[in-house]
């Protein structure tokens, strides 16, 4: 086994999930929906614990295997998740019924994200995580920034692609989209920005406060 991998299997193993994380674990694979790995879902909490948060939105609800990380690092917040698939959400309500979390500390909305992202208060949420299609990320990203407040994080679920990002052989528009995006966040004074590699990748954009006027 080669060392990246006894890495991530040694972060997967100490991410340690409980029987409802698991059973949404499991949910997610018979849906087709790629969960994020127990290490990024570690990461989460601790970024949610370090935020404080008490507004969470989240693009891409799955089976609720974020969501529910997201509120282990924060129990006291609010979740808003927005999914396509009806049929995902109703095993994410499952999921946080059986931790214990209430209805109104879960809101779950069916929709597409780029007709609901619009509708939402600027400037009201700790976190924005997005875990969806990447064809539209550039687009989350963008709405997802005027969303979060100054101090807040949004955070890209996946964002190496399986290793595509780093591989120069690879050029769809996925990973050209992605690569894009890195390169601007990194010469922004907006933002600061870093890719940890944990997973598949975890992206972490932070907003800061608006230079003061000269």
């Amino acid at each position: 086994m080669q060392t990246s991998s006894l890495i991530a299997k040694y972060l997967d193993d100490l991410a340690s999930e409980d029987e409802v994380l698991t059973a949404a674990r499991d949910a997610s694979v018979e849906l087709g929906v790629a969960p994020i790995a127990p290490a990024v879902g570690a990461q989460l909490a601790a970024i949610a614990a370090s935020t404080q948060a008490s507004a969470i939105l989240e693009v891409g609800t799955g089976a609720g295997v974020s969501g529910l990380w997201l509120l282990r690092g924060a129990p006291g917040a609010t979740l808003t998740s927005i999914d396509t698939e009806l049929d995902h959400q109703q095993h994410a309500r499952s999921a946080f019924t059986q931790a214990g979390i209430p209805v109104t500390r879960a809101r779950l909305i069916t929709g597409r994200a780029r007709d609901v992202l619009p509708r939402m208060n600027e400037a009201s949420y700790d976190i924005v995580l997005i875990d969806a299609d990447p064809a539209g990320l550039m687009e989350y990203v963008e709405h997802a920034l005027s969303l979060v407040r100054v101090g807040g994080s949004v955070l890209v679920a996946h964002a190496l692609l399986g290793g595509k990002v780093a591989d120069p052989a690879q050029r769809d528009e996925a990973v050209a989209d992605l690569r894009a995006l890195l390169k601007a966040l990194s010469s922004s004074d907006a933002v600061r920005a870093a890719v940890s590699p944990v997973g598949d990748g975890l992206l972490q954009i932070v907003r800061l406060p608006e230079p003061a006027a000269a």
